[in-house]
């Protein structure tokens, strides 16, 4: 009887923790503040996997033999000019808000339907818990998952300056959310969508001789605080 009793707890509190992670405490929203001055923000919570600054036609990363991917692929546009590449997993366990890097307009949001299906990103799961990089090996799910690409134009050190934060789903995701549309105007920090469950945002923006990048891959870092690029 105590032996029914002791799994019956065990199932219970099992049951409960899930319930209180899946439908409480991942949506929760902890304030952020933003730091003053001309730099970029992180877009979301989680572990910084790749920071690469390429021409368009370059292959980004290589995912696996035979397999690399441009930032065209990632981004769904056809991008002229070399830029910075920073890609954010986020587990299930991090904040899932994300947020605006550098105060602007929204451009356009396009959501992009997966090309085949969800991949699930179990790869750089546990490659980023257990510091392992490349954290993008075997990660197919950065060019063919589904995804919303958020283009923003703002000033950046006097200069005008656009931008993309694309959200990727993982193959559980049960939706990628935008609060906002083209034309609205945002606060640097000021949360702009989420995506639920396990995915990556990535950051794209044009090499300029005044940034400086501040992260590199391995880096935790928290949606509006971490800067980026300054």
């Amino acid at each position: 009887m105590t032996a029914i009793f002791v799994s019956l707890s065990i199932l219970t509190l099992t049951l409960f923790g899930y319930l209180y992670w899946r439908y409480v405490w991942f949506f929760r929203n902890p304030p952020r503040v933003p730091p003053p001055g001309d730099n970029m923000v992180s877009p979301a919570d989680g572990t910084v996997v790749y920071v690469k600054s390429v021409h368009p036609d370059q292959e980004v990363i290589t995912i696996k033999k035979g397999l690399s991917a441009k930032i065209n692929d990632i981004v769904r546009d056809d991008l002229k000019v070399p830029k910075v590449l920073i890609g954010i997993f986020m587990s299930p366990f991090n904040v899932h808000y994300n947020r605006v890097p550098l105060a602007g307009k929204v451009d356009f949001m396009r959501h992009h339907p997966p090309l085949f299906k969800n991949l699930c990103m179990g790869s750089m799961h546990w490659r980023t818990l257990f510091k392992r990089p490349p954290f993008y090996k075997k990660s197919a799910h950065i060019m063919s998952n589904e995804r919303t690409v958020t283009k923003f134009s703002g000033i950046f050190k006097g200069k005008s300056l656009s931008y993309y934060v694309v959200q990727i789903a993982g193959k559980s995701v049960h939706g990628i959310e935008s609060f906002f549309g083209p034309g609205d105007q945002l606060s640097k920090g000021k949360i702009f969508g989420m995506i639920r469950i396990g995915s990556q945002v990535d950051l794209i923006v044009p090499v300029t001789e005044e940034m400086a990048i501040m992260v590199r891959p391995g880096d935790q870092v928290r949606g509006g605080e971490s800067i980026l690029i300054a």
